[in-house]
């Protein structure tokens, strides 16, 4: 049987052999759920970059600049990292140059792994079908937050192996630890997310809209993958 494993943070990601293994990058609030929606509105592709200097070049070079620190909107970019943004009729068909304080640096972290992929509530549906038809195990990589595991893309990963259950074995405490939490809670899960210290930081930015639809549950079908660099459904 397949297996599927839950790396809860960057920081932890060197413990698990990438190598062989569909890699899948989570970052709830706001990241791969921007990522994702910006994807299934018609963005052309989008680079996941570590610096704000290195997005700004791009900038230069055509791609529409998108990030935050901190969870707030870097000064000069196009955009934040509110999943609204992604919704705009002015990113179809354009390419987006991304840094975020923990999505992006787990994204250039799971390099090494046979593909990258990025999940969210919002693609839920469509993620787990893809890699059902796949002949190798997953790793979920939860961005986090600075290093350290948050509650939201612990959630996420709970729920994917719940969806896989049938056909992959979790192995790990951490995927144990995941499921476990997910099943305990998953009929109240928005509640729960609400809690995390990761949306009482952001609600302090007025976003609590943002939250509440990352949290809705396979709104698009779209799987991107990271292929030369650039995430493209």
């Amino acid at each position: 049987m397949k297996t599927i494993e839950v790396c809860l943070t960057p920081d932890l990601i060197h413990q698990h052999d990438l190598s062989g293994k569909i890699v899948v990058v989570v970052d709830i609030f706001r990241a791969t759920s921007c990522i994702v929606t910006g994807l299934a509105n018609g963005v052309e592709s989008i680079k996941p970059v570590g610096e704000v200097e290195e997005c700004k070049a791009l900038g230069k070079e055509g791609y529409l600049m998108a990030g935050e620190r901190g969870g707030q909107k870097v000064e000069g970019f196009d955009m934040g990292n509110s999943p609204f943004e992604y919704l705009e009729d002015s990113v179809k068909g354009k390419r987006v140059a991304i840094s975020t304080t923990n999505g992006s640096q787990a994204i250039l972290k799971s390099e090494g792994a046979d593909a990258i992929l990025i999940g969210s509530f919002l693609n839920l549906e469509a993620l787990t079908e893809y890699i059902l038809q796949l002949p190798i195990g997953v790793v979920i990589h939860c961005a986090g937050w600075k290093g350290t595991p948050n509650l939201e893309d612990t959630l996420f990963a709970g729920a994917l192996i719940d969806e896989c259950a049938e056909e992959m074995e979790p192995i790990g405490d951490s995927a144990l630890l995941a499921h476990q939490l997910f099943i305990a809670n998953h009929e109240n899960l928005l509640a729960l997310a609400l809690q995390s210290s990761h949306a009482e930081r952001l609600k302090g930015f007025g976003i609590e809209k943002d939250l509440e639809f990352c949290m809705e549950e396979s709104k698009y079908q779209v799987v991107p993958k990271f292929i030369e660099g650039e995430l493209v459904s």
